[in-house]
């Protein structure tokens, strides 16, 4: 018997990194797992790993800054189980540059990917949501969900380089706990997990200079060896946390030992605070 059997859990960016391990996380944990990536092959490799272990999920690819996504990602955990308990808010990416020369598009890239798009998800949640409690109530019975937004030390404190997407991990801050004042009639906790310093595909320490390709746009990715080992240091614990002690943080939020926690930002960071 896992903690979450007979959940269904909606997690964005769930083809590599915190996403994939918080996928699997969830169901090892029983929960039935809607894993979004913005390609097709991770998602669907994640899906093939959940399968393996005797568990269910169902992959739905595509940007989740596309017209049409978050009703698409959730009404296929719909159609599949009729369910919505857990929803994660884990895609995004940096586009950095001092504000002297970052673009219009690269303050907007952040904006849309780290805010609209949870945003979006939550709002086509919210007609299935509210019914699900409106109908639990009148039969006497008190259920949990559970929303986590992600955010950063960036969004918490601020970053060089990062006006662009501290200002969107902050604005995730206030979507947090306006949704917690919105949604708690309706038994729903709404959380937020601030990430210091994890070690992704996004962040791993790296001379080579190497892009990944996001809605038509080239973002570089990787820190510079020297750069990687500053920010090492920094941390009380002495090294970067891996995916799957993040994803250990994120699970804190979905399980019900969380059920009285609601509208607060829990920073991951191996004592690293900003």
């Amino acid at each position: 018997m896992g903690k979450l059997d007979g959940k269904t859990a909606y997690i964005t960016g769930a083809g590599n990194g915190i996403g994939r391990a918080l996928a699997l996380k969830l169901a090892s944990e029983g929960a039935n797992v809607v894993v979004n990536d913005l390609e097709a092959d991770p998602a669907m490799a994640v899906v093939e790993e959940i399968t393996a272990m005797g568990r269910h999920a169902i992959a739905v690819p595509g940007s989740v800054t596309e017209d049409g996504f978050a009703e698409r990602f959730i009404g296929a955990g719909v159609e599949k189980w009729n369910a919505i308990d857990i929803i994660v808010n884990n895609a995004g990416y940096t586009w950095d540059s001092l504000i002297g020369h970052m673009t219009d598009d690269q303050f907007d890239a952040m904006m849309d990917v780290h805010v609209k798009a949870p945003f979006r998800i939550l709002r086509a949640a919210a007609g299935f949501i509210k019914g699900a409690a409106t109908q639990e109530a009148e039969e006497g019975r008190e259920v949990f969900r559970k929303v986590v937004n992600i955010s950063s030390i960036a969004g918490t404190a601020g970053n060089m380089g990062q006006a662009n997407y501290s200002s969107a991990k902050s604005a995730v801050l206030g979507l947090t706990k306006t949704l917690a004042k919105e949604w708690g009639r309706y038994k729903v906790n709404v959380n937020c997990i601030a990430f210091g310093y994890i070690e992704t595909r996004l962040t791993q320490a790296t001379d080579e200079k190497k892009t990944i390709t996001v809605d038509g746009n080239e973002v570089g990715i990787g820190i510079p060896k020297k750069v990687a080992g500053g920010f090492a240091s920094m941390v009380p614990l002495g090294r970067p946390g891996t995916p799957e002690e993040a994803a250990d943080g994120v699970y804190l939020f979905c399980c019900p030992e969380s059920n009285y926690v609601s509208g607060q930002t829990l920073i991951v960071g191996g004592g690293l605070t900003g």
